[in-house]
């Protein structure tokens, strides 16, 4: 298919993947959090699950043979087969979007600077709630797990994002580890992001400073 026709495919998806990240986070949270709910509840949770699920593989695949590049694709385009693959990942989608759609529609109020900062806020915040609710379903009951309600998870994330790791709270299963692997490397390019962002926007401004100081 031509540019045009994946172009109007993805600007079509862009609502659906959304809507898909934030029904794959609510019914996880709720299959999580609410272990103790009724059975046919749970199933309901567990069948949005894989239905968001559906729409990111179907997103993919389409894309995947509008492009007829082979496994060249995949490549080029890890970011996404990443998503599809890791659910942790998935609500990352809707940062995405709301980008997409902004510099679509309208030009960016915020400065440069101020988008990497505020959007890697809200990635901040949707990846270590996602996080959280994976570490504690993996943890919960484990023996010798030190992290056994979903508070101590949401202090575990913070800490791993924040790259403090104080190690009150840590996975010992093999999930729970892998899945701290994961935020661990996502809290340390958020950071950098951050970081990059505010250095730059510190040496404008002393640039400008320079040049707008007269002459001694």
């Amino acid at each position: 298919m031509d540019d045009s026709r994946r172009t109007q495919w993805e600007h079509r998806m862009e609502a659906p993947l959304s809507v898909a990240a934030l029904l794959f986070l609510a019914s996880y949270a709720i299959r999580v959090l609410g272990h103790d709910l009724p059975g046919p509840v749970l199933d309901l949770c567990l069948a949005m699950t894989f239905a968001s699920w559906a729409v990111f593989a179907l997103d993919f695949a389409v894309r995947w043979r509008q492009s007829g590049m082979g496994l060249s694709f995949v490549r080029h385009h890890w970011l996404d087969a990443v998503i599809m693959v890791l659910p942790l990942l998935r609500p990352l989608q809707v940062v995405r979007t709301y980008d997409a759609v902004r510099r679509r529609h309208e030009q960016p109020r915020l400065s440069l600077h101020a988008r990497v900062v505020a959007y890697a806020g809200m990635s901040a915040s949707l990846l270590g709630f996602a996080a959280a609710l994976a570490v504690y379903q993996a943890e919960r009951g484990a023996p010798g797990a030190t992290i056994r309600t979903f508070g101590d998870s949401v202090w575990w994330a913070c800490s791993t994002l924040a790259t403090v790791g104080y190690g009150d709270a840590v996975p010992v299963t093999p999930l729970g580890r892998l899945v701290a692997v994961a935020l661990m490397g996502g809290g340390l390019a958020l950071l950098g992001a951050v970081t990059g962002s505010f250095s730059s926007w510190m040496l404008q401004v002393f640039s400008r400073e320079g040049d707008e100081k007269p002459p001694g």
